[in-house]
């Protein structure tokens, strides 16, 4: 089949690329030159693990082919996947611009039927705005061509994307047009060979699924969080909650970790728009606006600890920060804790020394040179001469720290562990305080 991604940000580069690697022709359209330029020189913009080989391999078969020529793409795709930025507006609901732009452009150039797959995540309601531009761009050119609009959203983690497009739990499509089923259907055959895992719905049911699912699982964060804020006010671990109450098979493991909130490119984006969306409606999430008022106050708990340990005024102090993604595999930092940490020491006149595998590119991007921020290569080489630690980011290699060279380095002893991923008894019998998130200070 052929087909055509819009968009080459994180949802339609994976997209296109694992389509691609099960026999498609995925013609992948961006607007940014440079962009397209680095990914036909074999330069991926984005860190997500597994992804750099299978864009190669895949382009160097001519099954991946990137252009900027939107006409192009019309041209190529069968099916027309909108995989484009839905950035959040200024009041939190999703910026459909770039979406309806693309849906015009489609209209624009199309001569025959074709299918115009939502892949970005998108408000209810979306599908008839898409059907709408490119109604009246097809008008506009005094033209009638069948098409069907399709909500197919995507259910990717980040750090784990490739694995979850060729082996999803499930695959979401909304449909009310029977020739757009079929060819949907027909899309997605090479991943159902064990069971079908592909569920259809009608369009509005797909667009919410989306939102439903990471506002649920943005809200069991922000649950765990609110327990462990009482956990630490009440003498409890908040580890040992989770442990009990994880062992219910109705409540389980997953996402009920505690730590100093979530970020990244999709639960705050999504919670503030689903919220919106329900406004706008006529319908006040009470639920909603909780988690995300939780969440914008547990990126802040580790500066309230710090500022319990040391004062408000920390000028001249030196904290290392572990970890600036917003969780490990990824180099995304959109929405991350670490920045509002950051931000907050220096503020209160700090300076920080971080460490991150992958993501220190992007921090210097954002923030650029200042004699406040020092990026380090090793994460010991940043603990030298800090007056504290602050572990935002559970990488696996912080889990077991030497705490001999640790303590060498540094020049006081005292961690903030933002994911709990230290034994605070073990860190306390080599000499430093430690504050966890709903544990009792050591």
């Amino acid at each position: 089949m052929n087909i055509t991604v819009i968009g080459t940000g994180y949802v339609g580069l994976v997209s296109g690329t694992c389509l691609a690697e099960v026999g498609n022709h995925v013609l992948c359209v961006d607007t940014d030159e440079a962009k397209v330029r680095g990914l036909k020189a074999g330069r991926i913009p984005i860190y997500e693990p597994g992804l750099e080989p299978l864009v190669l391999e895949n382009h160097r078969a001519g099954r991946l082919e990137f252009t900027t020529d939107l006409a192009e793409g019309v041209a190529h795709g069968d099916v027309l996947m909108i995989a484009v930025g839905t950035p959040p507006d200024e009041d939190g609901s999703a910026d459909l611009q770039h979406v309806l732009a693309v849906a015009s452009g489609i209209g624009t150039y199309m001569q025959d039927y074709r299918v115009i797959v939502t892949k970005s995540t998108v408000p209810v309601g979306t599908a008839d705005k898409v059907r709408a531009a490119v109604n009246a761009a097809l008008e506009e050119r005094g033209q009638q061509i069948d098409f069907g609009v399709v909500s197919n959203p995507e259910f990717l983690k980040e750090g784990n994307a490739v694995d979850d497009f060729m082996k999803p739990d499930r695959v979401v499509v909304g449909s009310d047009d029977p020739r757009a089923t079929a060819r949907m259907r027909e899309l997605y055959h090479p991943f159902n060979r064990n069971h079908d895992r592909v569920i259809f719905m009608d369009v509005r049911s797909a667009e919410m699924t989306k939102y439903a699912a990471n506002a649920m699982l943005a809200t069991k964060i922000s649950f765990m969080n609110e327990m462990a804020g009482m956990a630490e006010r009440l003498g409890a671990d908040i580890e040992a909650v989770r442990q009990g109450i994880g062992s219910d098979p109705r409540i389980g493991y997953h996402f009920i970790y505690p730590g100093c909130g979530y970020g990244g490119s999709c639960f705050p984006k999504d919670v503030q728009a689903l919220y919106r969306t329900g406004q706008e409606a006529g319908h006040e999430s009470q639920i909603l606006r909780a988690v995300e008022d939780v969440n914008a106050r547990q990126k802040r708990v580790l500066l309230d600890k710090i500022d319990s340990h040391f004062g408000a005024k920390l000028s001249g102090k030196r904290f290392a920060l572990w970890g600036l993604a917003f969780k490990p595999d990824t180099d995304d930092v959109r929405e991350a804790p670490s920045r509002v940490i950051m931000e907050g020491l220096w503020e209160r006149g700090a300076s920080v020394d971080a460490f991150d595998p992958v993501a220190m590119h992007e921090i210097r991007r954002i923030y650029g040179q200042r004699k406040d921020l020092r990026l380090h290569e090793d994460p010991y080489d940043a603990l030298k001469n800090a007056d504290a630690l602050i572990v935002v980011t559970e990488w696996k290699m912080f889990r077991t720290p030497d705490l001999e060279l640790m303590s060498e380095n540094m020049a006081g002893k005292v961690i903030f562990d933002g994911r709990n991923i230290f034994d605070p008894k073990q860190i306390a019998a080599a000499g430093f305080s430690y504050y966890g998130i709903g544990r009792s200070a050591v």
